[in-house]
């Protein structure tokens, strides 16, 4: 099997955990890593075999890469995203999108002008929890879905964003609980319900943080055009992370699950049950709330690279959940008045 040769732009704190599927699969093998922090970028180029680069251009001018991981702050992920599609290189980004709903769908219909894969990183879709639900939704196992709810409540501190420059701000993460920590159960329901949102309402406030003016706490509901009616609540001011929770309500079935483990109770008195498997990669450095299923989503795009399987998480796939959080944002944003 070819080997594709694969780039890292970004080497924060997430890059570890694309550099090891990259590193470990059999589909590839990690050339370059790009930070403009030389140090960053020295370091995790040494610890995996690659080249070290400081410039993003010239490492795909360079490289000979099949691929891209892009592991840069928001606001940056649609602008590096067109360079390497312009350059014919295949794409997988780091949730969000972007900061807006334009540059990402410029982006996704650039990728498909130029034939080029660009994927979005969603990996708690692959946990085995949610493979579950899905999976008993699309059977049609569950019935309708009357509601879902959605619950979320970490712990994200003034120290936290401190630590950053752009974290925490509306121009270049794009928000706060609700585009960094609430996506991925957002992203969740959405992806289950697969329905068009058909009306949003929602509040949002900063009620704990100094340092900060973007968003904290965020409620709200979904209304979906199939009646699927989603209540979602979040908020990063709690003593630590607990296990996010989802629910669903469905004509068959009642439904609870989060990123380790799934329960479906179905009206007959059966049930269902999922849970994580035992991770064996290492990730030194790696979040556990970040979960460990990059590695699954990460060789599912690398097969539809190469040709073996269709992209399963494509930007036009993603970019309906993207819409969503901006929709999440344009009202939420008028209830803080801004």
């Amino acid at each position: 099997m070819k080997k594709l040769r694969i780039g890292i732009i970004g080497c924060g704190r997430i890059s570890v955990m694309h550099a090891v599927p990259a590193t470990v699969l059999e589909e590839s093998m990690l050339v370059a890593c790009c930070d403009i922090v030389a140090e960053r970028a020295e370091e995790l180029a040494a610890k995996y075999g690659a080249k070290a680069y400081t410039s993003y251009e010239k490492m795909i001018g360079e490289c000979s890469l099949d691929a891209v991981h892009i592991c840069l702050p928001h606001y940056l992920h649609t602008v590096v995203a067109q360079y390497a599609i312009m350059h014919g290189v295949n794409v997988l980004s780091e949730k969000p999108m972007s900061v807006d709903y334009e540059s990402a769908a410029k982006t996704v219909a650039l990728a498909e002008e130029k034939k080029v894969l660009y994927g979005v990183i969603f990996q708690c879709r692959y946990n085995n929890s949610a493979q579950l639900v899905k999976k008993a939704a699309v059977a049609g196992k569950l019935g309708k879905i009357i509601s879902a709810r959605s619950t979320l409540t970490w712990k994200r501190d003034d120290e936290y964003y401190g630590e950053s420059d752009w974290k925490g701000t509306w121009d270049k993460e794009g928000g706060g609980v609700v585009i960094d920590q609430a996506i991925h159960s957002i992203d969740l329901v959405n992806w289950i319900v697969n329905s068009e949102v058909e009306k949003v309402s929602c509040s949002m406030a900063n009620r704990g943080h100094q340092c900060v003016k973007v968003e904290d706490s965020a409620e709200g509901l979904i209304t979906y055009k199939n009646g699927t009616r989603y209540g979602f609540y979040c908020m990063n001011n709690y003593g630590c992370d607990e296990p996010i929770e989802i629910r669903l309500f469905c004509e068959k079935a009642k439904v609870v699950f989060g990123y380790d483990d799934a329960y479906i109770y179905y009206n007959d008195g059966t049930t269902e049950e999922a849970h994580q498997d035992e991770c064996k990669e290492v990730y030194e450095g790696g979040k556990d709330y970040w979960g460990f299923q990059h590695i699954r989503q990460i060789r599912q795009f690398y097969r539809a690279c190469l040709g073996l399987e269709e992209l399963e998480i494509s930007g036009k796939e993603a970019l309906k959940t993207h819409k969503l959080i901006c929709d999440i944002y344009k009202i939420g944003k008028e209830s803080m008045g801004l």
